[in-house]
This record gives structure tokens, C-alpha cells and sequence, in this order.
């Protein structure tokens, strides 16, 4: 046998196992997209029903597995993780070793930007991941293709500047500066200046609202609509001073941490807060907020790091740190990033369940952390320091699909300008941020006190009717023959004639018809008695 041969036969030896393996993948893809169970129609005995839910039931099937197939050819990546061998453990892998055996295009992503002179330095990412916003407190901004390595515009303001925002796409940033926010484009061109928003210490944007919200000395929230700019709302907490802002992605809620270790939520139809929850003992130092909104991360001043569930307001599970948490954030796959002076801990399913180790550590080589944030889709964590800029791999901190119809990393300049046009199109008012999204378009349900109340006056009034219709039943005088169908119908039939009656009446006696009218009755024929009744039609009135 040749080597041919035995090579093929080899291969054709593979088969069965492969498609056992890819009909087993494609089972359990087919399962992911299956809605419940199938009907059992087998003791239903109406035979067109059992006919309609097995067509509705195979259609079902035949979308599932259309589903499964598209997502096996359009959705191959996975996301990628670390995995400890034998008594390794992951947070001891470094960045070096883990550079080491990541491919080219994620080892270019991992750079240091030295810029001592003019940090700490804010950072914000644009929806896509694609650029990034660097604002250094002694004034310098600049907006970058971080993965080119392409500077897209390069400004120095010569004014201290305390945090930064990119608006709906990289054409527009923001800049909370000494005194006011200030609007640039992508040129570096100085385009508005918000004279309302003053002493700025956080800025952030929502993007299906086109609002700019900032907070800062006053302790006053502003929300500022972009398109038109008209100021929506202004807030105050009176908490003082506000130094750390969150938004919920899930609902648009801001979320702010003050002094006194207290976290408000606001909207910006009310001008209180709609949830105020004492979080810490001392002042919060920072938040974070999960994708789907469902957990929020707070850090105090005390030292203690908490995990909230933000649908009952309860708090899950605790953890200490050895110093107050400076920067918080959450990737898009559920990654915790702690930062305090030069360290920085990444935690894996921290939200969910307590965990005993971190899942990374990494120490920066020069300055102190300032802010952190994670790229959307990629595996990285960009840090602002006073030394500058500096970035770590995070493998199966970002989400490996993307929505072009949300965000593409690739959109070329017409396809971003047909997607601005669509947000603008399809903006949502302010109105429309409440704590709960799923209410909007639902009946809003009665208290039950006003339920309750409403149900015992119509049970109170139901009864008096019944009440008083039985007396009434109980005066009348029943006779033989009173209630009979012929006699209700004349009954109805003078009713309607009684509105009627005197109109005819008068035209009647107008006509000489009944007596009291225009006309003299004439006196009745006198007749003999011996003249048979019969024979009375013969004598004329009047007549004697």
C-alpha cells in the first residue's frame, strides 16, 4: 500500500469521529436558538389543532436550525481565556510571558506612551474600540487610531483639564476644563463652549439620548442635548462636591458617589433622585456598572470593594484591598479591573460568586494610576497614568462579535455617515430614561389601597341599586294578566306616543275635531225613541 493510500485511508478513518463531533456542535447550537420544548400533541383530539402545532412546531426547528447554521458560519471566534496547568496559577502569568505567546497583532497592541511632564492622564474610548481619547490634566489632548498607531489630531489647551468624552462618533470630544466644558473636532478645533457647565470634575455621554451630562464642584448634574444644544435638565444633589459619575448602559440612569459614602441615581425628569443608597462608610472613590445593568461595583474610601445587584438594590459579596480602590471598570464579558496606586487586578466572575484570587496582576513600571477602561471588542485594558499611557492584554475581556448596526471597528466614512444619520433619526427623548425600560408602553397598574377603594364603592353601589330595584318590584300590585307580552308592547308603544300627544291634540281642536277647539261642536239630532238604533245614522247633527 502506498503512502497515498494509507494516508487516505487514515483520513477516511477521521471522518466518523468529525461528524460525530460537528452534528454533536451542531445539536447543542441548535438547542442555544430552540424556544422551550415541542408541544405533545399526541392526546390532543382535535385533529386541525394537532396539524397547526406540529406545522408551528416544525417551523420552529427549521429556524433554529437555520439560526445554529448561520452562527457556526458568520460567529467562529471564540472567546479566549488564560489556563493554568498543573500548581500554575494565572495571576502570576506576566505581560511579557503572555506577549510571548499571543500572535503579532495582539503583541502590537501592548506599548507604553511616556509623557511625564503633562499627566495624569483621563482616557475614553469611542463605542467601536477603534480610537482613543487622551486628556492630560496640564492641558494636552489627543485623539488617536490607537491600533495604527495614527494621531489623529493633537491640541494643547494650556489649561488643566479634568476629564474628557468622546460624543457619538470620533468627529466630536469633549473637554471638562478650568472653568468651562469645551467642544473640539477631530481637527483640534475649538467648535462650542458650554458657558452652563461650570467647575466640571466628570463628564460622560449618552448615546442614544445625544446628552452631555457632567457634575462637578456644585454639586449640580446638567444634562445637554447635542443635537440641538438645549440644556434638558439641571439637578442638584446637595451632597457637594461630585467627583465620580456612572451611567448605566441598560437604562441611562446616572449613577454618582459622594462624600458621604452615599450612591444617588438620577433622571432627567426628576429633579430628586429616584434611588439614594448608603454604599460605603467613607466617600466613594469609584463605580462601575455592567453591560446588561444587573451589577454595580462601588469602592470607598474604607478600603472595601462591593458587588451590587442593581435590580434589588442588595449588596452580593464584599472585598478588601489593601489600599483605597482608585479606578474601576468592567469589560464587555464580565471582567473586574481594580486599580490603586501602580497595581491593577483583574477578576474573573467576580460578580457573580466571591472569588478567593484575582485572574491577573500586572504592576506599572512608572507613575501613578489616574483612569482605566477596557477597549469594546478586544482583549484590552488601556491605563492613564501620571507617566502616561500604558496597556495590557486581558485575554476574554471583550466581546468577539460585533453589531455592526451599534458599533463597527471597520465602518468606512460613508457607512459612519449613514449610521450618524440613523441615530439621529432614531434618538430617544429624555422623557424615556426610567429606572425600569421595560415599563415604557405598559399600563401603569392602581395602588392597591386606591384599587381596593374603588372596588368597595362599586360593590356598595351595585348593592343599593339592587336594593332599591327590589323595592320597587315589591310596591307594584300584581294582577292577573298585568305583565302579559301584548300589554308591554302597548305600554312601550304609549311611551313613545306620550311626547307626541299634545301637539295632535291641539291640531285636532284647531280642526273641530274635539271639543275646546276653533270651531262650535254641533248639538246632537234629536231623535224619536220608537226610530230603531240602526236607523240612527240617517238623522244629521243639528237637525231637530
Amino acid at each position: 500500500m502506498s503512502l497515498i493510500d494509507q494516508e487516505q485511508k487514515d483520513d477516511g478513518a477521521q471522518v466518523p469521529g468529525t461528524k460525530r463531533k460537528r452534528s454533536s456542535d451542531a445539536v447543542n447550537r441548535q438547542k442555544k436558538f430552540s424556544k422551550g420544548g415541542a408541544v405533545a400533541t399526541r392526546h390532543i383530539p382535535d385533529k386541525k389543532l394537532k396539524g397547526q402545532l406540529r406545522y408551528s412546531e416544525k417551523l420552529a426547528a427549521e429556524a433554529a436550525q437555520k439560526a445554529a447554521k448561520a452562527e457556526e458560519w458568520l460567529l467562529p471566534s471564540e472567546a479566549g481565556g488564560l489556563e493554568a496547568e498543573g500548581l500554575e496559577r494565572t495571576w502570576r502569568f506576566s505581560q511579557e510571558d503572555i506577549v510571548q505567546e499571543a500572535d503579532v497583532g495582539a503583541a502590537r497592541k501592548v506599548f507604553d506612551l511616556n509623557l511625564p511632564e503633562l499627566g495624569p492622564y483621563n482616557l475614553a474610548f469611542t463605542r467601536s474600540g477603534a480610537h482613543l481619547l487622551l486628556g492630560g490634566r496640564r492641558g494636552h489632548l489627543a485623539l488617536m487610531d490607537w491600533q495604527q498607531r495614527h494621531l489623529v489630531c493633537e491640541v494643547q489647551v494650556r489649561e488643566t483639564t479634568r476629564d474628557v468624552a468622546i460624543l457619538h462618533n470620533e468627529q466630536f470630544f469633549a473637554a471638562a476644563q478650568k472653568k468651562y466644558v469645551y467642544i473640539y473636532d477631530k481637527r483640534g478645533l475649538e467648535v462650542h463652549c458650554l458657558k452652563d457647565h461650570q467647575g466640571v470634575r466628570r463628564l460622560d455621554f449618552l448615546p442614544y439620548h445625544f446628552l452631555l451630562t457632567s457634575v462637578g464642584e456644585g454639586g449640580i448634574l446638567r444634562y445637554q442635548d447635542t443635537s440641538t444644544g438645549a440644556i434638558v435638565a439641571q439637578h442638584r444633589t446637595r451632597m457637594g462636591t461630585c467627583d465620580v459619575m456612572r451611567q448605566n448602559p441598560w437604562n441611562a440612569v446616572m449613577n454618582l458617589g459622594h462624600s458621604n459614602g452615599v450612591v444617588s441615581m438620577w433622571t432627567p425628569n426628576m429633579g430628586t433622585p429616584v434611588v439614594k443608597m448608603l454604599c460605603h462608610k467613607g466617600p466613594v472613590r469609584a463605580m462601575a456598572i455592567n453591560g446588561q445593568g444587573q451589577q454595580m461595583v462601588t469602592a470607598g474610601a474604607d478600603g472595601q470593594v462591593k458587588v451590587w445587584d442593581a435590580r434589588k438594590l442588595q449588596a452580593m459579596h464584599a472585598y478588601f484591598s489593601h489600599a483605597p480602590v482608585e479606578c474601576l471598570d468592567i469589560s464587555q464579558r464580565g471582567l473586574l479591573a481594580v486599580g490603586y496606586g501602580r497595581n491593577i487586578q483583574v477578576w474573573k466572575d467576580a460578580l457573580t460568586h466571591k472569588q478567593q484570587s484575582p485572574y491577573m496582576r500586572h504592576t506599572l513600571s512608572s507613575g501613578t494610576l489616574r483612569d482605566m477602561h477596557f477597549c469594546p471588542y478586544e482583549d484590552v485594558l488601556a491605563m492613564g497614568h501620571s507617566g502616561g499611557l500604558s496597556t495590557m492584554l486581558v485575554p476574554g475581556a471583550g466581546e468577539p462579535h460585533y453589531d455592526s448596526l451599534v458599533a463597527d471597528p471597520f465602518q468606512t466614512r460613508r457607512m459612519r455617515r449613514e449610521q450618524e444619520v440613523h441615530q439621529l433619526l432614531d434618538k430617544l427623548q429624555p422623557d424615556m430614561i426610567v429606572l425600569d425600560p421595560s415599563s415604557i408602553g405598559q399600563v401603569r397598574k392602581e395602588p392597591k389601597e386606591v384599587a381596593a377603594e374603588r372596588k368597595e364603592e362599586a360593590r356598595s353601589a351595585n348593592a343599593a341599586a339592587r336594593k332599591e330595584q327590589q323595592d320597587k318590584n315589591d310596591a307594584k300590585k300584581r294582577m292577573k294578566g298585568k305583565n302579559k307580552p301584548s300589554r308591554r308592547q302597548r305600554k312601550k308603544q304609549l311611551n313613545v306616543i306620550e311626547e307626541r300627544k299634545g301637539d295632535v291634540r291641539q291640531r285636532m281642536r284647531g280642526q273641530g275635531v274635539l271639543s275646546g277647539g276653533g270651531k262650535e261642536k254641533q248639538p246632537a239630532p234629536d231623535i224619536p225613541e220608537d226610530v230603531p238604533r240602526a236607523l240612527h245614522r240617517f238623522y244629521k247633527r243639528g237637525t231637530q
